[in-house]
């Protein structure tokens, strides 16, 4: 009977997670009811909206590309970072042009790190979490933190099963339903993520449920506002794939890799 040791576990894991999850779920759902007319009317602003997408990385992009796209930082496909107009306009702009030194040039990886980490970027995040529209770091409350345990769960179910299943079984036991024990707590966490990803999907990991429908309001009033909001909005929510000039691109794909990568072929491996 060793495959029941592997069993107990597995249905351990898988339930635990699966509560978590609906918890999470009920918890956005009675948080959504209780504050839905509360920030009804307000509007995000880019970096508010990068760092309920992304965290402070994206916020430290956003400013970035907004920078070079005024021709104020030079980001240079190899990967090195400009000063053009050392005056920022607030500050998150002058906390890069901080990071990136008196000399006017640096490498963007660690101007990318250094602004991340800057003060004004830790002031907005405490401000929206005072706001209700952000979860304060490493709360482990939120869906996309019970998402990912039900998908450890969902790998770890059947990495369980087949532990049991080269263990020494009782021979008036067949083998195919040791493995219908473990395929029950499979098909718990897969019917689990499935419901979850039809009923709140995107999994937010930094936004409240009323941050969540603010960023859901500014994607679809950016489709109607100029094409310069429109696309660093699309920065801010998406990320620097969202960059369309092939430059811009090459300097973040540089950043990340370590190596010169061009143009079309940079590697997308975005924050």
């Amino acid at each position: 009977m060793l495959w029941v040791l592997f069993l107990l576990p597995a249905w351990v894991v898988a339930g635990t997670a699966c509560a978590r999850l609906c918890l999470a779920a009920a918890r956005t759902a009675t948080a959504d009811d209780d504050g839905g007319s509360t920030v009804r009317d307000r509007e995000l602003t880019l970096y508010e909206a990068a760092f309920l997408s992304g965290g402070p990385r994206r916020v430290a992009d956003v400013t970035l590309v907004s920078m070079a796209r005024r021709r104020r930082l030079l980001l240079a496909r190899t990967g090195w970072a400009t000063v053009v107009d050392p005056c920022g306009r607030d500050a998150m702009e002058r906390s890069v042009i901080a990071a990136i030194g008196p000399q006017g040039q640096s490498r963007l990886a660690p101007v990318r790190a250094a602004a991340a980490a800057a003060e004004p970027v830790r002031g907005l995040a405490d401000h929206l979490v005072r706001a209700g529209l952000a979860v304060p770091d490493g709360s482990g409350t939120t869906v996309a933190d019970a998402v990912r345990q039900v998908r450890f769960a969902a790998l770890a179910v059947p990495v369980l099963g087949t532990a049991a299943l080269l263990t020494p079984v009782p021979a008036d036991l067949p083998r195919h339903l040791v493995a219908l024990w473990f395929a029950l707590p499979l098909v718990l966490t897969l019917s689990c993520l499935a419901i979850a990803r039809m009923e709140v999907h995107p999994y937010a990991r930094r936004a409240s449920p009323a941050g969540q429908r603010l960023l859901d309001a500014l994607a679809r009033s950016a489709r109607s506002a100029g094409d310069d909001r429109a696309y660093l909005t699309a920065v801010a929510v998406r990320g620097v794939r969202a960059v369309g000039e092939p430059d811009l691109r090459a300097a973040f794909a540089h950043a990340r890799t370590g190596r010169l990568t061009g143009g079309d072929g940079a590697r997308e491996a975005w924050d």
